[in-house]
């Protein structure tokens, strides 16, 4: 089988898809799985949709492109791939468990159907030491999903880390920690015994409940005493509070949405998509001919 990542002719869109799953932006990518004459767009088509709505590549006209952001959007914050069916104005649209219909009052005829694919980057987990437990970390983390990335040195942690954990024994353990909690990262972990880790924490230069979110010593009290037992319990304990964490959530914030004035078709409210600014606020267009329309006769619109 032809790996596409591979053949940049094949897949025009391999480099950039590459580039963003590298620098671990998310993004979804979206695939013509079929089209039907007179669409312009060919079975095999590829476009990254992404978090802010910009699009790189082809999958169809404006008026296609529009229903392409409006879902990528959605399937980015769901992180669940859809199937994309979009029909001409007039038919039947609707929804199913895994697929959307979407009646594009645009289309002049035909029909497509788009795979929108989530690539997510793994959640980040971040190890400050140079220890066997730490390797033990960074062996266990992959098969778990996670991305660990080790250091011995200054951590760097970013708020959509997954976790922080600090095993060097009594190395840099105060500012990857206070790191930590000031960048809002949800799990920080401490490998240390009850009454060291004790002092470093009242050592912190934060708020007590800060402190308080510290998990020292770090893991499910499993009665592990080797470097790969120690870090499964962490392990286990992060996986455990994610999973809680997760639960508690409520309903994913749907991305916001307008209706084209002209057409009536729903765009994703977001700068990406064409739009106009008016005394009311702004406007929002599946493509450049309803903005034009509504240029011309603003008035007939708004009523």
């Amino acid at each position: 089988m032809t790996d596409l990542m591979a053949d940049p002719m094949a897949d025009p869109m391999a480099g950039t898809a590459a580039e963003l799953a590298r620098t671990r932006v998310p993004f979804v990518r979206a695939t013509v799985v079929r089209a039907q004459h007179p669409t312009s767009s060919h079975a095999g088509d590829t476009a990254l949709v992404r978090a802010d709505g910009s699009i790189d590549g082809f999958v169809g006209g404006t008026c296609a492109e529009s229903s392409v952001r409006e879902y990528g959007l959605q399937v980015l914050r769901a992180g669940e791939p859809l199937l994309l069916r979009i029909v001409p104005g007039g038919q039947a649209a609707g929804a199913e468990p895994g697929a959307v219909t979407v009646a594009n009052p645009c289309l002049s005829g035909g029909s497509m159907e788009i795979f929108l694919e989530p690539r997510l980057p793994a959640p980040r987990v971040l190890v400050v030491g140079d220890t066997p437990i730490a390797h033990a970390l960074a062996e266990l983390g992959g098969p778990l999903g996670f991305a660990v990335e080790l250091t011995d040195g200054a951590a760097v942690p970013d708020p959509d880390d997954a976790a922080l954990v600090v095993a060097s024994h009594g190395r840099a353990e105060e500012p990857a920690l206070t790191a930590a909690l000031r960048s809002g990262v949800p799990y920080v972990g401490l490998v240390a015994s009850r009454t060291r880790g004790a002092a470093v924490l009242a050592s912190l230069d934060v708020p007590a409940e800060a402190r308080a979110r510290v998990h020292s010593p770090a893991g499910l009290d499993l009665g592990g005493r080797t470097a790969p037992e120690i870090a499964l319990s962490i392990l286990a304990e992060l996986v455990g509070e994610r999973r809680a964490a997760a639960a508690e959530r409520t309903a994913p914030v749907e991305p916001v949405t307008a209706v084209d004035p002209v057409c009536g078709m729903t765009v994703a409210a977001v700068p990406a998509s064409v739009h106009r600014e008016t005394a009311g606020g702004t406007v929002f267009f599946c493509c450049v001919g309803c903005r034009d329309a509504y240029a011309a006769d603003p008035d007939r619109y708004a009523r």
